[in-house]
């Protein structure tokens, strides 16, 4: 158990794999090298599906999306054909562990955590994320901190607009934007004695998106020789400098917590899962898409001949068009098992352009999560082990796409994220056996000497109980 002298420092780095930070990259990283020398690090496994959210409200909930509620960036209101919406912090349906700490009387800071808009109340401080909106002035909590915050960092820091043409602008942005958060982290820290602070940087996510074809060989469309080359090193070196700079600040009897949400891994393209639909008779449209990419919102839907629809991203959500639920249902509840399992099948025989076998993984949200609640899809399916994006536009006149079809992307997510932990007083590196992402949640909350809540499905990582 822990005294109430126990101090944690959490960095989150969004979707970064062991082999960028623990190899790839590793020379590029001097600090963080020698920090981890003395640290336990290993791989953490990410949650279904593997994506920012909600695979951070998982690590620091201990509980799974489904029963968090929380299934990715865009959820379908109740009933509705086309209309989404973005979750928000209010969103998950278990409590943080700093909100758990905070009623606890502990001094909590959270920058960053997604889903983090609107920041909510903590006995400290708390940042919103990068879904912030463009407008928003309330992102932060106490809003006293707004105005310094600004002044420190030179400007608001929550994300860029990186899916664009325009890479040297994106180079730039991203560089600035990471400078600002570790300003106004690092102005954060001095603030107070803060028992948790948890910072989440979403720029090494924006930086594999826009440059992974420009360092990574093995990219199906790799640019040997193009300037953004060294984009990649130079942002890890950033980082180094950023997060050395920060842990200094730190210090020594503070334990330090780094972590990932998931791992990233070259695109390899995007399977067109309407199109699909649309090929194998359960979508039908009044009329042809007005242009190449056409939003499924912006077609003319016959929804009284449509069976199933889907949505695209990271991993595709499957709609059946129900009887009592959809205004235009015209599937039987009863009809849904045969259906789905006749999905099953036409997916398994769908091939790449090189004939070989796409690979789909196809599930239901009960049967991966202890609970569902929410709005979950009714599907949900990955690509080529998420190598394949799903792309949910029309007219494009073909399954397979090279790029994303929501604009230029060079990677996709994958499972493996890190985890590294570094005790006071240790000095002997340790490789740890590959953990989950739920786990994250209790493990702190043991050290900081709190029960684990009841039904909580996480469990305290065994090796990092030591303290």
């Amino acid at each position: 158990m822990a005294s109430d002298s126990f101090r944690l420092a959490v960095i989150g780095l969004d979707s970064v794999s062991p082999d960028l930070l623990y190899r790839r990259f590793a020379s590029e990283m001097p600090r963080f090298q020698r920090w981890l020398e003395r640290s336990a690090r290993g791989i953490l496994t990410s949650c279904d599906p593997p994506i920012t959210v909600p695979a951070w409200a998982v690590m620091f909930s201990g509980y799974d999306p489904g029963s968090l509620g929380l299934y990715g960036f865009r959820h379908r209101y109740p009933g509705s054909y086309d209309r989404m919406y973005t979750p928000t912090s209010q969103t998950p349906r278990q409590p943080m562990i700093w909100q758990t700490l905070s009623r606890l009387g502990k001094k909590v800071a959270v920058v960053g955590m997604p889903p983090g808009y609107p920041p909510p109340a903590l006995n400290g401080v708390s940042v919103s994320d990068f879904l912030t909106p463009d407008s928003a002035e309330d992102w932060v909590r106490p809003i006293r901190y707004r105005d310094e915050l600004d002044r420190v960092a030179g400007g608001r820091f929550f994300d860029i607009d990186f899916r664009v043409e325009d890479r040297a602008r994106v180079a730039e942005e991203l560089f600035e934007m990471t400078r600002r958060r570790w300003r106004a982290v690092r102005y954060l820290w001095a603030q107070d004695r803060w028992d948790l602070f948890a910072v989440h940087d979403i720029g090494p996510d924006r930086l594999h998106h826009t440059f992974w074809k420009f360092f990574d060989e093995h990219h199906p469309r790799f640019e040997p020789g193009s300037p953004f080359s060294d984009v990649a090193r130079r942002f890890y070196r950033l980082l180094d400098e950023e997060i050395g700079e920060f842990l200094e600040q730190v210090g020594p009897e503070v334990r330090v917590m780094i972590l990932s949400d998931h791992g990233s891994q070259a695109m390899a393209g995007c399977f067109c899962v309407n199109e699909w639909l649309r090929r194998e008779g359960y979508l039908t449209l009044k009329s042809e898409p007005a242009r190449v990419g056409t939003p499924l919102e912006s077609c003319e839907v016959d929804w009284a001949r449509t069976s199933i629809w889907a949505a695209g991203g990271y991993y595709a959500r499957f709609f059946f068009n129900l009887q009592g639920r959809e205004t235009e249902g015209r599937i039987a509840p009863a009809e849904v098992p045969s259906l789905t399992a006749e999905l099953r099948q036409k997916l398994d025989a769908v091939r790449l352009p090189n004939g070989l076998p796409l690979g789909v993984r196809l599930f239901a949200p009960r049967d991966v999560y202890a609970a569902v609640t929410g709005d979950p899809p009714d599907l949900m399916a990955y690509f080529g082990e998420v190598r394949w994006r799903s792309a949910g536009t029309l007219g494009h006149g073909r399954l397979f796409l090279e790029e994303n079809d929501t604009g230029p992307d060079d990677a996709v997510h994958s499972f493996d994220g890190v985890v590294a932990w570094n005790e006071p007083g240790r000095s002997d590196g340790r490789e740890l056996p590959p953990q989950r992402i739920v786990d994250v949640a209790p493990t702190v909350l043991h050290r900081f000497g709190v029960p684990i809540p009841t039904g909580m499905q996480g469990r305290p990582i065994r090796e990092l109980l030591y303290g």
